[in-house]
């Protein structure tokens, strides 16, 4: 009798999980830490793997590509801190344009300038966000679908992580999107503990994994 090997966690399908340093004066970003806390789990068969991205225009995107090239995701999943939101965002669209309000981690401050020079308006996420969203209220964590997702950094790398993967060769196809977090309690309100934060994202990952594309029955109900 033959029977199939075991798969070791560094054959598993990776999912790749990016949160962002600290930017603005803040000594801490919830993005990183809660992604950090997830590193190396396994979700469904699937390896997670968590990254930090910087906060800087263009060096983000560098670090994502490479990022992208060297553990080849089936699914990436970027992560970024939204101080005055008090649930998980769930981003839909990323839009082509830079609009600083406050300098990136370099001092770079672009205003009404294009994330990729003659790319498409806007892109619409890959992930199944109504789903995730069923899951979480229903697990009890705080969370929404969020139709903005700024023009900071956030939004550059979303545009950005979505761009490469619509123009990248081979199959099959990573899938990719974008989630907010809220402040830690320390930072100010409205705000969600760590320990919600990573639960929250450990669901988010386990519905992205199982679900390919969100169902349309009873899908607007949800917002």
């Amino acid at each position: 009798m033959v029977t199939a090997p075991t798969a070791t966690p560094q054959s598993l399908p990776v999912v790749l999980l990016t949160g962002f340093d600290p930017f603005g004066g803040d000594a801490i970003n919830p993005s990183w830490l809660a992604v950090q806390a997830l590193h190396g789990r396994q979700v469904d068969r699937h390896r997670i793997v968590a990254a930090q991205l910087p906060t800087v225009f263009g060096e983000s995107l560098a670090t994502l590509r490479q990022l992208i090239a060297r553990h080849r995701p089936v699914l990436v999943i970027c992560v970024g801190q939204a101080g005055g939101r008090a649930a998980l965002s769930l981003e839909r669209v990323a839009i082509n344009i830079n609009d600083a309000r406050i300098p990136d981690n370099r001092g770079a401050q672009p205003v009404d300038t294009p994330v990729v020079e003659h790319g498409p308006a806007a892109y619409f996420t890959s992930l199944p966000i109504k789903a995730m969203l069923l899951a979480l209220r229903r697990e009890g964590v705080a969370a929404e679908v969020s139709q903005t997702a700024g023009t900071f950094v956030c939004n550059h790398v979303f545009y950005g992580l979505m761009h490469a993967l619509a123009t990248q060769r081979g199959a099959p196809r990573t899938r990719g999107g974008f989630i907010h977090v809220p402040w830690l309690p320390e930072q100010g309100a409205p705000a969600m503990a760590l320990e919600e934060l990573v639960r929250g994202l450990r669901i988010a990952v386990h519905t992205a994994v199982r679900v390919k594309t969100d169902a349309r029955a009873g899908a607007g109900a949800l917002n």
